[in-house]
């Protein structure tokens, strides 16, 4: 008989990340196990119920590990000297000489800055960490050289971290936040390096007295639902294809597990669309017939196969005016507009629903899946199909 396999699970489950992690570990274990999993046991069953310490660890005469970084980045060290297969899932670097699940946090900084750019903001702002997390950093980089190409400029909250070895609470932080918030051009557009920091930022907002999201638009990384739905207003969230991420670790480790090499040693958590929530559903568009055209594009092209002629019925200016008009303050044309949103809607029912592609053609008002295919495969440079098979689970 075959021996089931044991892993320690040591991954937070507080957020949204963590659980969507351990949900594509399922995943692969109902398919491939089974697996027995060691997770440590809840508060409630009292501290001294399970000992994370390295006897602990050989006593279960487990196979394979995955693990969150938390505080001790040192523990986390001495664990992967035991020489057991290891995922590691970093937080302050990332670890070298052991395979690791990290975010793509180029993509990550580039969608969200496209997101803000499509809206028609003219000011940005990014809020992360400083130095202190590699995550925040390369977000906050990537967001930042988006804009730039734009044409624009991007002003970043220099995070000074503290001298002590205790973080800096939120009090003590929340008074220089205020008077950074306060300091930004309006209407700004501003990248949070996760959903617990655009939280932050909307309180400090609330404390300002600036208005999200007509003076201070926020989009945050994770679409953690429990915080995201809980703030007021509501918080837009670049979401991550993590549950795929923990599908393809498992996959991983059980090759370590059986003494294979792993040629790629690191998994990708991969952003895969924005989730657009009231903190930032706003237009900073000064022209009033362009914030009317783009309030109908997204209020129609998802569902309706929309044209330029339904637009001109709809707003009284002239079909010159309105292509001048619109590609002068957008920097596009009311077509690519139209094709953008549409395929945005194409990528959410793609991830979100197992529907069959002539079916999302429909369900838009496209009677033909093939052009849809195709004005897919142009904007994200990839077929459907593929499309769905990067962000989600066979």
């Amino acid at each position: 008989m075959h021996r089931q396999r044991k892993i320690i699970l040591m991954m937070e489950t507080s957020r949204t990340y963590g659980r969507s992690i351990l949900r594509g570990i399922a995943r692969y274990a109902r398919t491939h196990g089974p697996w027995v999993f060691y997770r440590s046991a809840p508060f409630y069953w009292g501290a001294n119920e399970t000992k994370n310490s390295l006897v602990s660890l050989f006593r279960l005469d487990v196979d394979g590990i995955v693990l969150r970084e938390q505080r001790n980045r040192r523990q986390i060290e001495r664990i992967l000297s035991l020489g057991l297969p290891t995922i590691v899932s970093p937080y302050t670097e990332p670890f070298p000489g052991s395979p690791n699940i990290l975010t793509d946090d180029v993509a990550i900084g580039r969608m969200a800055a496209e997101h803000l750019l499509h809206r028609g903001f003219r000011y940005f702002a990014y809020c992360g960490f400083g130095d202190c997390y590699f995550w925040s950093r390369e977000r906050g980089r990537s967001f930042c050289r988006r804009v730039r190409e734009a044409g624009f400029e991007t002003h970043c909250y220099e995070y000074e971290q503290p001298k002590s070895a205790s973080r800096r609470s939120w009090e003590a932080e929340q008074d220089i936040l205020v008077a950074w918030l306060k300091s930004l051009p309006k209407p700004a557009g501003v990248m949070a390096c996760n959903d617990d920091r655009s939280q932050y930022l909307l309180e400090a907002c609330k404390l300002a007295d600036l208005r999200v999201p007509e003076e201070v638009a926020i989009i945050g990384v994770g679409n953690d639902d429990l915080i995201c739905d809980l703030a007021a207003p509501p918080l837009s969230s670049v979401a991550l294809s993590a549950q795929k991420a923990g599908y393809e670790a498992a996959s991983a480790l059980d090759a370590l597990m059986s003494g294979q090499t792993i040629r790629d040693d690191t998994t990708v958590v991969r952003p895969n669309r924005v989730v657009t929530r009231q903190s930032t559903d706003v237009f900073a568009i000064a022209d009033p017939y362009v914030l009317e055209v783009l309030r109908y594009i997204h209020a129609r092209a998802k569902k309706d196969a929309l044209q330029v002629d339904d637009i001109l019925k709809f707003v009284p200016v002239s079909r010159r005016d309105l292509y001048n008009r619109f590609s002068g303050v957008m920097g596009r044309s009311v077509h690519d507009e139209i094709k953008r949103v549409r395929m945005e809607e194409c990528a959410r029912l793609l991830i979100s629903t197992e529907l069959p592609i002539s079916e999302i053609a429909s369900r838009m008002g496209c009677s033909d899946a093939k052009n849809l295919a195709r004005y897919f495969r142009q904007a994200m440079g990839m077929n459907p199909l593929a499309y769905r098979e990067q962000h989600c689970i066979k």
